[in-house]
């Protein structure tokens, strides 16, 4: 049971570091105009991502301010999400597996 918790949570995460890059990219096409919000299809992807990856931004962009015009928060919030899943996340769950197996 906890592996599976364990096996949950990593999931969520990692899904979390992949919207967080998808949704910059698409900032990055849009302000380029590559891509226009104006396709429904474009534009709702870049709605739900943006409703995925502002709770863990916001955060950040409230103590980091754009840099240039260039905002760094997702860089900050990847190394975070990182560092939780290879150092928290372990300490968290070792002793959940081992009381629950």
């Amino acid at each position: 049971m906890g592996s599976f918790l364990y096996f949950i949570v990593d999931t969520l995460l990692g899904l979390l570091v992949w919207a967080i890059i998808i949704s910059a990219v698409l900032s990055w096409l849009v302000a380029f105009d590559v891509i226009n919000l104006r396709n429904r299809i474009v534009y709702s992807v870049a709605h739900f991502l943006d409703a995925v990856t502002r709770p863990v931004l916001r955060p950040f962009q409230r103590i980091i301010p754009p840099l240039g015009g260039v905002d760094i928060t997702p860089i900050l919030a990847l190394l975070v999400i990182q560092g939780v899943r290879m150092y928290i996340l372990p300490m968290i769950f070792t002793p959940i597996r081992a009381a629950i197996g």
